[in-house]
């Protein structure tokens, strides 16, 4: 059982059966009763009045706010002071600070609507795809690895991640952008970004050894397809409901099934990004290459046969008497205890090549080399790749072809067995077939229920959507279209409070609904239910514009409240703030930490979109680590791009993201956790990229203000922080650089908590 299915056995086995513990064998199912249904995240959202309040308040959100503040005798903080909002609204919309240039404009703008128009300004700047693209790709469980044992490199899965950005940058309808990536496909239009788009579905972990021979690691996958599209689409625990009844929400098993069902054609390929002709001409010259290659190493195989069981037979008797006399016998003949005991140990030993070279004949040695050369010549004539898209589409599972690490699977068992003829994907005549999806008993992929018929979560769902809309081509099935349109339909209760909570979560610290990826009983109530809904009917009623949705909140006076207000009666009402009576602190994210730091060493590359960096790690991390890429690169201009584009390799974080909680990378995260921990302050102390860019801010501020110490503490203080020092801090300030260093000071800004917030 693997870490994902380990934790959601644990969450998905809390509470007491709401809907039945018999065991079913089948979809059948009772329907949802009224009750069920009736719970608010259930229900359509509707737009309640905007609420009449006294004061000065009148925008929609702080009407809201304020109804409830004063409900619950809360008085409001006043308004931050300029700098700290125009530092809040840099690193919450791009992820970097601002520069003094910037800084001075905003200051020099007195005319109204400046505020406006600052937040115009940064919606509008290719960074802020970076940013809240970043966010995104946390609920797509994004990597640039397969993860588990052998965590293969994926070398095109970023052309996904350059498409969420370009997505966000363009403020495409957030309807859209979910169809694109369920369905993209499918779409009565599709271009090589809608293709692109589809890398959302495999985004997630995969062991990669042959799937199509192994049933439990395609319902893996397709509890992870479930998992994702539950927790970060529809804030609902899906998955909880693939072994029996969810025990909490109303979400039968049938319905997980009928989700499975409607997932259950979709295969993984590629999708050449050059013009057909080219993608053919290419093909076709590979298929040659590979096909004469086959010959000549089956030709080699032949060779290296005898003195390859030479070698295999002595290291047998490595082995108890027994194990030598299970492989002894003919495979039919052995007992199912001898095949397994048998299967393990010839699995287990490997044969060297150099060992059967030292062991060949000079003749035979010789024939292997002529072979080895003609393959290494027909290499050489292999054309250049061309650019391709880690795609989904639909086609049979059972037929792909082999891909890394297939070869070397040895379970006779697993192999498939009830395949009839078929190819992987469908080109006609006819229409394409999914093949047969079937109920789990107790989620076990070897006891087989009914056939299972394509669906949605029953609950959730009004009216009678269609759950096939098949192309006219009839290439693939249309399920997932009718899935993707039923999660961006405004008759779907969830989808747009999902959105809209996670985004207010982002701006203000928290979200209405604190459980981001938990809508059910489970997750935590609104605090403010009707705002919440207003929210999720007007962002629908402007377009699904995540943009606008951003003017909304950022607008209100509560995104501009002082996060430093102490109010001692509020404290004690409200100790958690569940109810804006000020503005939240938040730590900045891993990678803008990083950001940070290179906007102040003034070394940041901000070249956009493609291929994925690799900054140096230290050496002895890299080699406790066997499998996996990790591509060395120097330290300078080329790695120290944003940090959404360094390497995400599963099996081995990236160090500094690691010490600043970045989020698991296998599973959907909506929130990221904010720890303090000994490993933050230290990195920001010893690590050698730190140190580097120390000096480097130093040389910067050095090089504008000359010698003068007081000018070179004004400039750092303003470019760390976005603030000049105060009197006494400069007297500190001035006081240190004399008996230490500017390189010092310019060390210390980097770890002040200041600079790693937003107040």
């Amino acid at each position: 059982m693997n870490k994902q299915t380990f934790v959601a056995s644990l969450v998905c086995g809390w509470g007491l059966a709401v809907i039945g513990s018999a065991v079913p064998s089948s979809g059948a199912q009772e329907p949802i009763s009224a009750a069920a249904q009736d719970y608010w995240a259930f229900k359509l959202p509707t737009q309640a009045p905007v609420p009449s309040v006294p004061g000065p308040f009148q925008h929609p959100i702080d009407r809201f706010l304020e109804q409830a503040r004063q409900d619950k005798g809360l008085e409001p903080a006043p308004r931050a002071r300029r700098l700290t909002l125009l530092r809040r609204a840099y690193l919450d919309l791009i992820g970097l600070p601002p520069s003094p240039a910037e800084t001075a404009a905003f200051l020099a703008d007195n005319a109204p609507g400046a505020w406006e128009r600052l937040i115009d300004r940064l919606l509008a700047s290719p960074h802020y795809g970076e940013r809240w693209g970043r966010h995104w790709l946390d609920v797509a469980r994004y990597a640039d690895s397969s993860g588990f044992e052998q965590d293969y490199d994926r070398p095109n899965a970023w052309r996904y991640r350059d498409y969420v950005i370009r997505a966000f940058n363009q403020d495409k309808p957030y309807d859209v952008f979910l169809k694109e990536q369920i369905a993209g496909d499918e779409l009565n239009t599709t271009t090589d970004d809608t293709l692109i788009a589809t890398g959302f579905l495999r985004a997630g972990p995969r062991v990669a050894f042959r799937e199509k021979d192994n049933p439990e690691r395609r319902y893996e996958y397709l509890d992870d397809l479930i998992a994702t599209t539950g927790r970060g689409l529809l804030g609902l625990t899906i998955q909880c409901a693939r072994c029996h009844n969810h025990k909490v929400d109303p979400i039968p098993q049938k319905d997980y099934y009928s989700l499975v069902a409607t997932f259950f054609g979709y295969v993984e390929t590629t999708h050449p990004l050059v013009p057909p002709a080219q993608a053919e001409a290419y093909a076709k010259k590979v298929r040659d290459i590979d096909a004469r290659q086959a010959q000549l190493k089956t030709d080699i195989k032949k060779i290296e046969a005898p003195y390859e069981e030479r070698l295999r037979q002595e290291a047998y008797k490595r082995f108890p008497e027994q194990v030598q006399l299970a492989i002894a016998k003919p495979e039919r003949d052995r007992t199912a205890g001898e095949q397994l005991l048998a299967q393990q140990v010839i699995e287990t030993v490997n044969i060297a090549g150099r060992a059967i070279d030292r062991l060949m004949t000079p003749d035979d040695g010789a024939r292997k080399k002529r072979l080895a050369d003609q393959i290494a010549a027909l290499d050489a004539e292999r054309p250049e790749p061309i650019p391709v898209a880690e795609i989904v589409t639909d086609g049979d599972y059972r037929f792909a072809p082999d891909g890394a690490g297939d070869e070397v699977i040895g379970c006779p068992k697993c192999r498939i067995s009830d395949a009839t003829a078929g190819t992987f994907l469908h080109t006609g005549p006819g229409r394409y077939q999914v093949p047969p999806s079937y109920f789990l008993i107790r989620g076990d992929a070897n006891a087989k229920g009914s056939l299972m018929k394509p669906g949605f979560v029953t609950v959730a769902t009004y009216g009678n959507p269609p759950t096939e809309i098949p192309p006219p081509d009839g290439h693939t099935s249309g399920r997932r279209r009718a899935l993707a349109e039923w999660l961006a339909s405004s008759r779907n209760p969830l989808t747009a409070r999902v959105i809209v909570n996670r985004v207010w979560h982002h701006h203000f610290g928290r979200g209405i609904v604190a459980s981001l990826d938990n809508f059910g009983k489970m997750g935590d109530p609104p605090t403010h239910p009707m705002l919440l809904d207003w929210l999720a009917v007007e962002f629908m009623n402007r377009g699904w514009s995540i943009k606008q949705l951003h003017r909304l909140m950022m607008t209100s006076e509560a995104y501009r409240m002082a996060s430093d207000h102490e109010n001692a009666v509020d404290r004690e009402k409200d100790p958690q703030n569940q109810y804006l009576w000020r503005f939240r602190a938040q730590r900045l994210d891993a990678e803008i930490v990083r950001d940070s730091i290179l906007a102040a060493g003034g070394s940041i590359n901000l070249k956009i979109g493609g291929v994925p960096v690799f900054p140096p790690l230290p050496r002895e991390l890299l080699t406790s680590v066997s499998h996996g890429i990790w591509k060395h690169e120097e330290d300078g201009p080329d790695v120290w791009r944003r940090s959404v584009y360094v390497y995400r390799r599963r099996g081995l974080v990236f160090p500094m993201f690691q010490a600043f909680d970045l989020p698991e990378q296998n599973v959907a995260a909506g929130a990221r956790t904010a720890s303090t921990v000994p490993t933050q302050a230290l990195t920001l102390l010893n690590d050698a990229f730190v140190l580097r860019q120390t000096r480097l801010f130093a040389e910067h501020v050095e090089s504008e203000t000359g010698n003068d110490p007081a000018r070179q503490i004004d400039l750092a203080y303003r470019i760390a922080l976005t603030r000049p020092p105060s009197q006494t801090e400069l007297a500190v300030a001035v006081d240190f650089v004399k008996t230490r260093s500017l390189v010092d000071l310019t060390h210390v800004l980097l770890n002040l908590n200041e600079f790693v917030y937003i107040r």
